[in-house]
């Protein structure tokens, strides 16, 4: 059987953390994720899922993680059930969360416009390739306008060409 969830969402408020009386750590969250589609009006409705994450990974999700936070989960889905005063059964779904991953910096959420930009790199005056860089660190431009002669045009003899 499989059971395996991935979810990428905003914390709707900060994790609460807990301990049981072994003194294992327990968070708990809810994550906003938003669905793949629009409703009729045109806006994008999200899902608000709980979950659940325990051990050194709860505490670091509730020193590091506040609301508003991007992040990553991974775990599986868990049904639980518990009586409640009234004696009602009360079934429980939640995301049982192995790990999770912040998707953004702090700079980036507090920040307030919420978009990065990439340094550029600098581009060699001479390239035989526009927008490339003879750096081993440097990242190609793999653009669609990059002209990947250089700008000027090739001097092409029939004598050159192989038909």
């Amino acid at each position: 059987m499989i059971n395996n969830v991935v979810l990428v969402g905003r914390l709707v408020r900060d994790p609460e953390l807990r301990y049981t009386p072994q003194n294992t750590a327990v968070a708990t969250f809810t994550l906003a994720v938003n669905r793949r589609f629009k409703n009729a009006q045109g806006e994008r409705e999200a899902d608000f899922i709980n979950c659940v994450i325990w051990r050194q990974s709860a505490e670091n999700l509730a020193n590091w993680a506040k609301k508003g936070a991007l992040i990553g989960v991974t775990g599986s889905i868990q049904v639980r059930n518990y009586e409640n005063k009234e004696g009602q059964r009360v079934y429980v779904t939640e995301v049982l969360a192995d790990n999770f991953q912040m998707l953004e910096s702090r700079a980036v959420r507090e920040g307030g416009n919420g978009s990065y930009s990439a340094p550029q790199p600098q581009q060699p005056q001479n390239s035989m390739f526009a927008g490339t860089n003879t750096a081993s660190t440097a990242t190609p431009d793999f653009g669609r306008d990059a002209d990947p002669f250089g700008g000027s045009p090739m001097e092409i003899s029939d004598d050159d060409l192989p038909f």
